[in-house]
């Protein structure tokens, strides 16, 4: 019998990656994908990502979109109740599995997990455990294409937004960078591979720095919030815009 999940959708990278070998899977029928959106921006959190990308991507992989939209800075208690409002809902429709693209953080997947088994829920990962330098060898030799849309300050400076993940770019990176971001270094959009049925058609815009403050009280639950799970609030990113054709508000 199917397994119907929700698969949990970034816009980047490893998202793209593990709805790739989750669509391999015939266990697996994915109902929505589903993003989180800062609510005052209307971008998907971290990334900075507008909602209309964000539609293009869903439109060309061919599944439905679920937006979930948090406050700007939610704490975990406004994080948890909008998350547990929203998968509450998808169970009534029959989803049990939630489907996401981390690859080693044990104390995320753990919070997942309990959170998800409250809901009645069960936490899938496809990469889990998988090196991230085959990951990321497997991504490029896949023919998947991503673009580097957000950089922590502590570990990358500004040259590095901007860039498509290639050869190059993995040699340029910093010793101490995990070539996946896996620790929240830097945060991508996925445009173009074998999920799509044509490439997302956007320009790059302008390139952006902006701060955030640590939340007062923080756990590793905290991680929750980012997709990638950084927890280094205490440092600036850089963020590039993409700019979806004749689109023109500003960062």
């Amino acid at each position: 019998m199917t397994k119907k999940a929700l698969f949990n959708w970034s816009s980047g990278k490893d998202s793209a990656l593990a709805l790739y070998k989750t669509l391999q899977n015939p266990d697996y029928e994915i109902s929505c994908l589903l993003t989180s959106v800062n609510q005052q921006f209307q971008r998907v959190s971290m990334h900075g990502i507008r909602i209309s990308l964000l539609q293009e991507q869903a439109k060309s992989i061919g599944i439905p979109l679920k937006i979930m939209e948090i406050p700007e800075m939610p704490t975990m208690e406004v994080y948890e109740e909008v998350m547990t409002q929203t998968l509450t809902q998808l169970k009534s429709e029959g989803v049990d599995y939630s489907i996401f693209g981390d690859i080693f953080l044990e104390d995320l997947r753990k919070y997942r997990e309990e959170k998800l088994e409250t809901i009645g829920f069960k936490g899938i990962f496809p990469l889990w455990k998988i090196p991230t330098m085959d990951l990321i060898q497997e991504f490029i030799c896949l023919g998947f294409k991503t673009i580097v849309v957000c950089v922590n300050e502590h570990f990358l400076d500004k040259s590095f937004v901007g860039r498509v993940i290639d050869e190059q770019f993995i040699k340029d990176l910093p010793a101490n960078v995990d070539v996946c971001g896996e620790n929240g270094e830097f945060h991508t959009f996925t445009f173009d591979g074998p999920i799509f049925t044509k490439p997302v058609d956007f320009e790059t815009g302008e390139i952006v720095y902006r701060k955030y403050e640590r939340p007062e009280k923080e756990d590793s639950s905290d991680k929750a919030c980012d997709t990638s799970a950084t927890d280094a609030f205490d440092y600036g990113f850089w963020y590039c815009d993409l700019v979806a054709k004749d689109t023109i508000d500003s960062f």
